[in-house]
């Protein structure tokens, strides 16, 4: 073994232990420009790599000028859209921003955020409430309906949620997942078990409230009735968690994936906070009716953080239910993660798989093995309408471009000489 991949081996293994001990604990709701200080007049964040308007694609488009009509900056969808192509709006990452955001991620200033703190490390995410599925903001929608939910999202459902954890205190949201895992999760696309957890652990909580008891009833029906609402607390987690490992010189492990519909982007511990891109994949997968390959917009999301953390696709064989959501059976579902052994440089401690005798998930994505093997993480990801007004046409996996583990490692590389 060389100089630098002794090195190397050193740094992923603190990496691995940073990820290991991080312990994720929802503390509070919050409105995103009370914790985020990139928003400052006519602001938003959208998953993925940093974008510019004229780069976005239809559905990131589609999501932006809801947001806008939302914020209340623009009285309909057309001066919306006017606002944003003549440049008044200024845009910015969700993950250069400690935050993230399933599928457009768009967040705005007034939107709610849920507010995750690594008590190990001290580091703080954001995230946004999921608003279910179909037609939705995250998803290109944008119509009336959208926006009702959304002021819904933050009027009602909100309020209840923040006094809800100023009464109960902080939710370890890692044991959650733990659960979840070893109850059929893998806890991006199939969130049913961990969904039940934290709505269980939430509604005596919630029923001490100072809202009406409507109010109550309605918020604990959308949380119970939305399997994917712990989507959004699941990313939270993967995010407060893999920032902890950022800037850890001579680490070669993948800190994040994300797209934006643009370009797929990776980020690696040892480089630093830059970005390797490549053009952003269509996924493969199962449509809903009416709906084919055809139909789909590129992938977005900053969800991919997920398989960098050890759980979503690298955890389906533990989710064998799964399939039937992605258009994957059983045996594709654990070959699928059995794969990600061999380009992953350990085995998570709290997330196991049951059916592999409770071994670990694959966890700590090498990009010098991904080099070696040539063989590619695996993502699965729910699939946006290339055009607007409709939102999920379905679900599927992905592959990032190999051109982005080439990029980073060569920038790997050229650091370490």
């Amino acid at each position: 073994m060389n100089s630098l991949n002794r090195l190397t081996e050193i740094a992923n293994q603190q990496a691995i232990e940073r990820i290991q001990s991080s312990r994720i604990f929802l503390t509070e709701m919050s409105q995103a420009k009370e914790k985020i200080p990139f928003f400052d007049g006519y602001t938003l964040l959208h998953s993925g790599p940093p974008l510019e308007w004229s780069n976005m694609n239809t559905a990131m488009r589609n999501a932006i000028c809801g947001a806008i009509v939302y914020e209340g900056w623009a009285e309909n969808l057309s001066d919306a859209f006017d606002m944003a192509d003549q440049g008044k709006i200024k845009f910015g990452s969700d993950n250069e921003n400690n935050a993230v955001g399933p599928m457009a991620g768009i967040i705005s200033p007034t939107m709610p955020v849920f507010v995750f703190e690594n008590q190990i490390f001290g580091n703080k995410a954001y995230v946004t409430i999921n608003e279910g599925l179909g037609k939705t903001l995250r998803f290109g929608a944008n119509d009336e309906s959208v926006i009702e939910r959304l002021k819904w999202i933050e009027k009602t459902l909100a309020p209840i949620l923040k006094e809800a954890l100023l009464i109960s205190g902080p939710i370890d949201i890692t044991s959650i997942i733990t659960q979840g895992i070893q109850r059929g999760d893998e806890c991006h696309n199939r969130n049913k078990a961990s969904n039940n957890l934290f709505v269980n652990q939430m509604a005596p909580w919630m029923v001490k409230c100072s809202s009406s008891r409507e109010d109550i009833a309605g918020a604990l029906t959308f949380m119970a009735g939305n399997d994917h609402f712990f989507l959004n607390l699941s990313m939270g987690n993967s995010k407060a968690t893999m920032d902890a490992i950022h800037d850890i010189e001579h680490c070669s492990i993948v800190s994040c994936m994300s797209t934006n519909g643009y370009q797929l982007g990776i980020q690696v511990s040892g480089t630093g906070r830059q970005w390797f891109t490549a053009p952003s994949p269509y996924a493969k997968g199962k449509y809903f009716e009416g709906y084919d390959e055809s139909d789909a917009s590129t992938v977005m999301g900053d969800s991919y953080i997920s398989e960098a953390c050890g759980i979503g696709a690298f955890a389906m064989g533990a989710s064998l239910g799964i399939g039937q959501f992605i258009g994957i059976d059983t045996k594709q579902a654990q070959d699928y993660s059995l794969g990600m052994y061999e380009i992953t440089v350990s085995e998570h401690e709290h997330f196991k798989i049951p059916v592999f005798d409770f071994r670990g998930t694959p966890l700590g994505i090498d990009i010098r093995k991904v080099i070696s093997s040539g063989r590619l993480p695996i993502i699965n990801t729910g699939i946006a309408y290339k055009n607007p007004g409709v939102g999920q046409i379905g679900a599927g996996i992905v592959y990032p471009p190999m051109a982005c583990f080439r990029k980073a490692y060569e920038s790997y590389l050229q650091i370490n000489q």
